[in-house]
């Protein structure tokens, strides 16, 4: 596969700018493209050797967009200057216009060659801001706002220089083209700067990465290293105060570290050897060497950093309407401009001064870019608002899907429960010394990534060692795992010892050897503190838990019992655990919350995986959700804040359609001028924008 190509471009406003930029990537025939207004970011894979990256930036600049190169100055006719230009010629215009509106008339400002003059500057702004925007929209087949903009603010000063070359004064208002070119400008910069608020979650993580380490070389010498330096399987020196550089694990010391802004996790965690921390997290007290295991897009936060950017690459269902009625939103509210025209001048007597105002009125009032902007905004803040509380959603459409759960299955062990199992008792058959049992069992248990395994390792090791060394060699050439069953190994003189679950329903471990059982295990598990909370919570949202669990009847029953929940299944197989799934689902929109490797197919089957962050790599990777810190009760917090994103969305969808609706015929009958259009088109961006922004800050339950 042919790298991925990351290019920055600046002058995209909203959605249908990214919309063009993207059709005419993929007319090229470039593979995985993808293309994000607010970040700036375009991506894209070249699939042949026909099209190179300068012809792609290229075709790009021509769309009027800039490509920004590395170290590139700024241009200097940025968004800002052309505003205060263009706002410093258009006042005296507007204020001669205000002032005659109230009886005071100033002979020089209503100088028509004068007036001509003034407005000049704001219509080359204009025509080089939005005309080039413009004409580049039509010829890649996708039209925008700037279209609308263009051809209103040109008709009203071509038509006020024919009033000025015929004498005319009744036919001149170069005062509304002035203030329709500003006062669109003034809202872009207002929608830049409001956009901007949105993206703040994707600031906030990328100034955890750190932009230097200390590396320590294999003769002991510490040295400093910049952050693009480090390698997986370098060792970095870790002091109390600094952040960590990268993902790893704890090679030589601990400490107590804050995960806070990457996990949510408010308490420090404490870390000792063996242990894995996460790069950008700060050390609080003590000092370790890290052995780095993930760098840059590989680590947690550089996944978390790409899962905001590209949250909105899988669109909502409900955003995919917005689209379809956004691409031909403007060649409807040309026609019906052009129209407005026609029946007021021709049907209804209407003066052409008057019914020429109607027709842009309508042009400059509507506003195609609230609808494209009401769902990336509303995503980027939710996606982000849950980054910041230790929740991954892969996808804007994950997020709208998960806001409708009804039913949400958990798995017991691991995920309910601590899955810290502590061994209770082991009987073995008088043959047998316990030394040899807790041997196999390590041995046979260190292949598995079942949460079961994972504890009884923890619990082997210091029976069979001492001193960390190991009594006794390894028993086994051969394991093998069967999902459901459990573990079969195999020593050097062909005896087979399988290892799993009793089939009589007591909950124990049997260790058989060649079929016979040679030791029996009883295990103790408990119930993660924040379970009994989660599942309330839940509950109160009139959301069904169920549990779906591998374990026996009887124990996966005083689980169910303790946390009030009604409906469990229990010694499932992976295949039984699919076909439960697959029921649920058909029933309503059901999510899966799992952790082990078990639970990866019953993930992906369901209409929503939620995996927790101490999962197997495997249980991760099937999961829409990822719930960082591992703790349950960010389950509730995942669902209200993806509930209000979703209503968000609605809410701007709604005033976006109601505002086009109401707006344009006031302006076809004459009730709105363009000046008061181009105002409020402006404002209407603003709305969605500030709707956004207040997902971002508002209380949620």
């Amino acid at each position: 596969m042919k790298p991925l190509i990351e290019l920055t471009v600046e002058g995209m406003d909203c959605a249908n700018c990214a919309a063009g930029i993207t059709r005419y990537l993929e007319r090229k025939g470039l593979e995985d493209v993808y293309v994000n207004f607010q970040t700036r970011e375009v991506r894209f894979r070249l699939a042949s050797e026909d099209f190179t990256i300068e012809e792609a930036k290229g075709g790009i600049r021509k769309l009027g967009y800039t490509v920004v190169e590395p170290e590139q100055k700024q241009d200097f006719w940025t968004l800002e200057r052309k505003l205060l230009i263009a706002a410093i010629f258009t006042l005296p215009l507007l204020l001669g216009h205000l002032l005659m509106s109230v009886g005071i008339h100033l002979p020089i400002v209503h100088n028509a060659w004068l007036q001509f003059l003034i407005c000049l500057p704001v219509l080359f702004i204009g025509v080089w801001h939005f005309g080039k925007s413009a004409w580049s929209s039509i010829r890649n087949g996708v039209p925008n706002m700037d279209v609308l903009i263009f051809i209103g603010g040109t008709a009203a000063f071509v038509y006020s220089l024919v009033g000025t070359l015929s004498g005319e004064r009744q036919y001149i208002f170069y005062e509304t083209s002035a203030t329709i070119f500003t006062l669109v400008l003034l809202g872009n910069w207002i929608e830049k700067r409001a956009v901007a608020q949105t993206t703040t979650a994707i600031t906030d993580l990328a100034e955890l990465q750190v932009e230097h380490a200390r590396r320590v070389m294999p003769s002991g010498t510490v040295v400093g290293i910049h952050y693009p330096e480090i390698q997986v399987g370098y060792i970095l020196q870790v002091n109390e105060g600094d952040k960590v550089p990268a993902d790893g694990e704890i090679f030589i010391g601990q400490a107590s570290i804050d995960e806070s802004l990457l996990t949510g996790e408010s308490l420090p965690i404490n870390k000792q050897l063996g242990d894995q921390v996460i790069g950008g997290s700060l050390v609080l007290s003590g000092n370790f060497q890290l052995k780095v295991s993930a760098i840059g897009k590989k680590s947690v936060l550089g996944q978390m950093i790409e899962l905001i950017k590209t949250a909105q690459q899988d669109k909502p269902d409900i955003q995919r309407l917005a689209d379809k009625i956004s691409a031909i939103f403007v060649p409807a509210v040309i026609s019906i401009s052009v129209l407005t025209f026609l029946l007021s001048y021709f049907v209804f007597d209407v003066a052409f001064k008057n019914a020429l105002m109607n027709a842009i009125a309508v042009l400059v009032i509507s506003c195609p870019c609230a609808m494209g902007l009401a769902t990336p905004t509303a995503v980027m803040v939710g996606v982000g608002r849950l980054a910041r509380n230790g929740i991954l959603v892969k996808g804007g459409k994950t997020l709208e899907i998960f806001a409708s759960i009804r039913n949400i299955v958990f798995d017991k062990t691991g995920t309910l429960t601590t899955g810290q199992f502590v061994v209770e008792q082991i009987d073995c058959v008088p043959t047998v010394q316990e030394t040899t049992v807790c041997n196999l069992i390590y041995d046979l248990e260190l292949h598995s990534s079942h949460p079961i395994a994972k504890s009884l390792v923890l619990e082997m090791e210091p029976r069979i060692s001492l001193n960390g060394q190991r009594l006794g060699p390894t028993m086994l050439n051969r394991v093998e795992e069967e999902k459901g069953k459990g573990m079969t190994g195999y020593d050097e003189a062909g005896n087979s010892y399988e290892f799993g679950a009793s089939e009589n329903g007591s909950g124990t471990l049997l260790l058989r050897k060649n079929g016979l059982q040679i030791a029996e295990l009883t295990l103790n598990d408990t119930l993660k503190p924040e379970a009994k909370a989660c599942i309330d919570a839940l509950k109160s949202k009139n959301v069904e838990a169920y549990i779906l669990s591998g374990d026996k009847q009887a124990k996966t029953a005083i689980v169910a019992n303790a946390l009030g929940i009604t409906h469990f299944f229990a010694a499932q197989t992976p295949a039984q655990k699919l076909t439960q799934i697959e029921q649920l689902s058909k029933q309503a929109p059901t999510a899966m919350v799992g952790d082990g490797i078990n639970d990866a197919p019953a993930l992906a089957k369901a209409t929503i995986g939620v995996s927790l962050s101490n999962a197997s790599q495997a249980a991760i990777q099937s999961a829409q959700i990822v719930l960082l810190n591992g703790n349950l009760d960010r389950l509730p917090t995942a669902l209200a804040i993806c509930s209000h994103t979703v209503l968000t969305i609605k809410q701007s969808l709604y005033w976006a359609f109601a505002y086009n609706i109401v707006a344009i015929p006031m302006a076809a009958m004459g009730y709105l001028n363009p000046m008061w259009g181009a105002l409020f088109m402006g404002f209407s961006d603003v709305v969605v924008i500030g709707n956004a922004i207040r997902l971002k800050y508002k209380r949620i339950n």
